[in-house]
């Protein structure tokens, strides 16, 4: 996002923290309405060009959105939508987006609510791993000719009762509308913002076999004093690195394994 957008969703974060803060405040069901308008405003191109439309002034836009929103979602949803389009957005798109971001991140503040953030964060890294290994079930989620009914009910079938309901939600919102996504960029999103609510970063360790929980610690411990920050650490094993861990956090990558350093020795023999 530029500069204007991503002011304006910090300013939306801002105003979701207030609100969610209050106990009073069902978040899972904020996290359903606001689905319910990033839905909308996705499928009506026209309303997100005329809420985002900067010659336009903000409480007409805030006006519009309360019309239109009044009697279908919460006072909380609305108010929250209002502000949103009272800011500057420096494309429509960017407004879908942030309110995507803000039902999503309610559903964790839910489950963080309920002790289960941590599970949440598990789950949809494991699901990631499932989904790249099985090409079959990557191709019926990711179906082009399948409806959202069709693969809402396979995924039932896989999560119900074996994973969070957050992670079900979140996982099931992001298959039947993805909006132009990636099943894997998608995932990635949610589990960067799932580490944000504790203000964590998340760290891909593959390892040839599982790391003891002191080796756990201790490499958490080294990669929150590298990079300043707690962090979540993403647990794969994958007999084929022969020793060592190569560690990814965004788009850099610490590859320590014996694999890697046969490959670079035999890059420079070759050379």
């Amino acid at each position: 996002m530029n500069g204007a957008s991503r002011e304006a969703l910090a300013a939306a974060r801002e105003r979701l923290d207030a609100l969610t803060d209050s106990t009073s405040v069902d978040a899972a069901k904020l996290a359903e309405e606001l689905a319910a308008v990033t839905a909308l405003l996705h499928r009506e191109v026209s309303l997100r060009r005329v809420l985002t439309d900067p010659s336009q002034g903000g409480e007409a836009k805030a006006e519009l959105a309360g019309r239109l929103l009044s009697g279908q979602v919460s006072g909380e949803a609305v108010d929250l939508v209002s502000g949103m389009v009272r800011s500057r957005w420096s494309q429509s798109r960017d407004l879908v987006d942030s309110v995507e971001e803000l039902a999503n991140t309610a559903d964790l503040t839910a489950a963080q609510r309920a002790g289960a953030l941590d599970d949440v964060e598990d789950e949809l890294f494991r699901f990631g791993r499932i989904v790249g290994s099985d090409t079959g079930l990557r191709s019926a989620l990711t179906s082009r000719t399948a409806s959202a009914a069709a693969k809402g009910e396979l995924l039932r079938s896989l999560l119900a009762g074996k994973a969070q309901p957050v992670t079900e939600r979140l996982v099931t919102r992001l298959v039947t509308q993805p909006r132009g996504r990636s099943l894997e960029a998608g995932l990635d999103s949610l589990a960067k913002l799932a580490a944000d609510r504790r203000d964590r970063m998340v760290a891909v360790v593959t390892s040839a076999v599982p790391l003891s929980d002191r080796q756990k610690q201790r490499l958490g411990a080294a990669l929150a004093k590298i990079y300043g920050r707690q962090m979540h650490l993403n647990l794969d094993v994958d007999p084929e690195v022969l020793g060592g861990i190569t560690v990814r956090v965004g788009d850099e990558v610490i590859n320590g394994t014996i694999a890697e350093r046969l490959a670079e020795a035999t890059r420079r023999m070759a050379g």
